[in-house]
């Protein structure tokens, strides 16, 4: 390492006092305390958080001792694979005792054993680029594996051989993939060799795992990178096979996008309009996960008609219910698969609003059914627009800009946020001298559409239409 990055790294440390009071504590106690892993390689990225890893030969009992009273929580819920977590001020902490460890080829999961050097536990890291440390009290930076050089080459290695890295820990092929995506690096070949030639070890991992790094892929700054390499490695057809169905999707007569391109580009669009479009967000995963999921129908609806045309019919439907199923295999919450799943299923829905043809009462509609997504829904619906016609995306764009302008009018005027009928249950009971039960539930749904074709009535015209009705009923 060059003494410009030891330089960096001792000027993110001083710049952060709380490193050097947990250095002194330790070297104090007669320990050895270093910075390592991503903390490392973030100080030399210039993007070091608030989220601190350390390592020391000290024993989770002596980790204990050491922060009490000085850190504002403790928890010890990792005490089993040495590491105890704590907060301090900002700083989410982890200290973990060195390790040497081997595993069970069925499963990701060490037997732990305690190791006796630093270096020892470098070696049992995931990647060059986090196996280096910045020792405290000697500030020392200790890089055994040249993790400086694959950083400055924006270069992902292991450093052991990748075949016997993956073999103890296959979630270590999804992390790559999500660090392509984070750091928007390279994968080193013979990684992706044994990435491919391995990668139907990724199945015994736990749904759950596998559903967090994808989340920490799709939020990243390049998740192309990662997604692109999670396909060509074969990874996909374990953890998303939807997506290697787009891949095959594609029309060597070139009468339709390629699926699987559009997806990625769609991707990168939404991406750029969580940033633009406003109201403004941070990195979305609800967004961006439903730009990548939105035509994974298209493989299961393709139809040919005629010589010149491809038809995709009710693909959005087909689409959000295989949302909903790989979702609940990775174990997402209710809530983020109704989420997703309603953006999927309406992501075409505008296409029916022509030049704006549709009535207020369309309008309505539409809002009611994205609920709470309609913001998410009208960023989806711009980024699924990757024409290279700049007239045709121009003019699509005007459209959306007419419709989101009517819903803004509508909703200054009616609260289309929380439509409802104009009675509510009570009143429909005593109106038609009923009591609970599902004649309520049918009147109910009567006056919701009522409202939503005409818009906000009187009470008393309401209670015309509801009585006129009910004596309309079989």
């Amino acid at each position: 390492m060059s003494a410009e990055q030891h330089a960096l790294v001792s000027r993110v440390v001083a710049a952060n006092p709380v490193i050097g009071e947990l250095g002194e504590r330790f070297t104090a106690a007669g320990f050895e305390l270093s910075l390592v892993g991503g903390s490392v390689r973030d100080a030399l990225l210039g993007r070091l958080g608030h989220d601190l890893d350390f390592t020391t030969n000290a024993r989770p009992d002596d980790i204990t001792k050491l922060i009490t009273g000085w850190a504002d929580a403790i928890w010890d819920v990792g005490r089993e694979f040495g590491t105890i977590a704590a907060r301090h001020g900002d700083f989410d902490i982890e200290i973990t005792t060195y390790r040497s460890e081997e595993y069970d080829p069925d499963s990701r999961k060490p037997a732990v054993e305690y190791g006796d050097t630093l270096v020892g536990d470098l070696g049992r890291r995931d990647f060059t680029v986090n196996s280096m440390a910045f020792t405290l009290g000697v500030n020392e930076l200790i890089d055994p594996f040249n993790g400086t050089s694959d950083l400055q080459a924006r270069r992902l290695m292991t450093p052991a051989a990748p075949e016997q890295s993956f073999s103890d820990d296959p979630l270590r092929m999804m992390r790559a993939a999500r660090f392509a995506a984070q750091l928007g690096f390279d994968v080193a070949e013979d990684v992706v060799t044994a990435m491919t030639a391995m990668n139907e070890r990724i199945s015994i991992i736990s749904a759950e795992r596998v559903r967090d790094e994808i989340i920490k892929l799709v939020m990243a700054d390049f998740p192309r990178k990662g997604l692109e390499l999670l396909g060509s490695t074969g990874l996909a057809e374990h953890v998303l096979p939807e997506i290697v169905g787009m891949k095959t999707t594609v029309d060597e007569h070139n009468r339709h996008k390629d699926v699987y391109e559009h997806t990625l580009m769609v991707v990168e669009q939404a991406i750029d309009l969580e940033k633009s479009h406003e109201p403004t967000s941070g990195p979305d995963f609800i967004l961006r996960f439903a730009a990548l999921m939105h035509d994974i129908g298209k493989p299961k609806t393709r139809r040919f008609e005629g010589t010149n045309r491809v038809t995709f019919h009710h693909h959005e439907v087909v689409g959000a219910k295989m949302t909903r199923k790989r979702m609940k295999a990775l174990r997402f919450s209710n809530d983020e698969i109704d989420q997703v799943s309603t953006l999927v299923e309406l992501h075409l829905r505008f296409h029916g609003y022509g030049s704006g043809e549709w009535t207020d009462s369309a309008v309505r509609r539409y809002v009611r059914d994205a609920g709470d997504q309609l913001v998410r829904l009208h960023k989806l619906t711009r980024a699924d627009c990757t024409t290279r016609n700049a007239r045709k995306a121009a003019a699509l764009a005007r459209t959306y800009d007419s419709l989101e302008a009517r819903i803004a009018d509508l909703a200054a005027h009616e609260e289309l946020a929380s439509i409802r009928p104009d009675l509510d249950g009570e009143q429909i009971m005593e109106i038609l001298g009923i009591g609970p039960g599902r004649e309520v539930g049918q009147a109910y749904r009567f006056l919701l559409d009522l409202r939503l074709d005409r818009g906000p009535l009187d009470a008393d015209v309401a209670k015309e239409a509801l009585l006129a009705w009910w004596a309309a009923r079989p």
